[in-house]
This record gives structure tokens, C-alpha cells and sequence, in this order.
């Protein structure tokens, strides 16, 4: 039987979604200045341990887009690869990076391929750790209740 603690269950809840939104920032601000994708993803891998914490491994792994953190490292890595593209399409060197501006209405948001780079880095770290950590916190918690009976 697991054992609950009751406080971190009640934290967990809000923290986590603090804690992505947090990640989302350092990712779009970072996509102008280097490493906005991988501290961005380092957050999200801290939300999804500060679940699997304390809801267990399966419910953080559900959480997980694509539900698999094995398929959200290997988008993150296409993702990646195919941000160069566009340019190289172009006749320009691969990974030469294209920008633009994205009208809001109250203002203009700069957009490249840059920020496809960064968002393809932030699922590849994302994936990769928190399936790492998953699976370290998975050891810990022993055979899933169906497999004890």
C-alpha cells in the first residue's frame, strides 16, 4: 500500500501548473537568447517528478504530452532536425534560421525557426529525463497494484 502524504498531493496541484507555466516562459523568452529550450524542458521534467512524487509514476507518465516520454524525446529530436529546413529549402545552408514578426494587436511578437529549434529541445529534454526519472522512481514504487494480486 502506498503510503500518501497528504500536503504534498494538495501543493502538487497548483506548483505544477506554476512550475509549466514557468518552463513555457523560459522558453519563449529564451528563444531569442541561448538555452531557452533546454532550461525550459529542465522545468518541465521538475513538474513531472514533483507528480510522479506525489501521484506516482503512471499518473506523471499520463500527464506527459504524447503520454510517452520516449515519443516526446524522439518529436522533440524531428522537431529539431526539421527547423533547418525551410531555409535549406531556400538554397540557404541547413539550419540557417528564418525570421519573422507575428502581429498581436497590442504588439509584435518575433517568431523563427529558432523557436521551432528551441521547442523541439525543450520535448527532447523533456522526454528524455522525465522517462529517466520516471523509470528510477518506478524501482522504488514496486509492481503496479494489478501485478501484486
Amino acid at each position: 500500500m502506498k503510503r500518501r502524504v497528504v500536503m504534498l498531493e494538495a501543493a502538487a496541484g497548483p506548483l505544477y501548473w506554476v512550475i509549466l507555466g514557468s518552463s513555457l516562459w523560459v522558453l519563449l523568452r529564451g528563444h531569442n537568447e541561448p538555452g531557452g529550450g533546454f532550461i525550459g524542458g529542465l522545468l518541465a521534467v521538475s513538474a513531472s517528478i514533483l507528480w510522479a512524487v506525489s501521484h506516482g509514476s503512471g499518473a506523471a507518465r499520463r500527464r506527459l504530452p504524447l503520454k510517452d516520454p520516449l515519443r516526446l524525446a524522439a518529436a522533440g529530436v524531428l522537431l529539431a532536425g526539421f527547423s533547418g529546413l525551410p531555409a535549406w529549402l531556400g538554397g540557404q545552408p541547413y539550419l540557417t534560421h528564418l525570421w519573422g514578426k507575428l502581429p498581436l494587436g497590442f504588439m509584435e511578437y518575433k517568431v523563427s525557426t529558432v523557436l521551432l529549434f528551441d521547442l523541439g529541445v525543450y520535448a527532447c529534454v523533456w522526454g528524455a529525463l522525465a522517462g529517466y526519472a520516471l523509470a528510477l522512481l518506478e524501482l522504488d514504487e514496486g509492481p503496479p497494484e494489478e501485478e501484486r494480486r
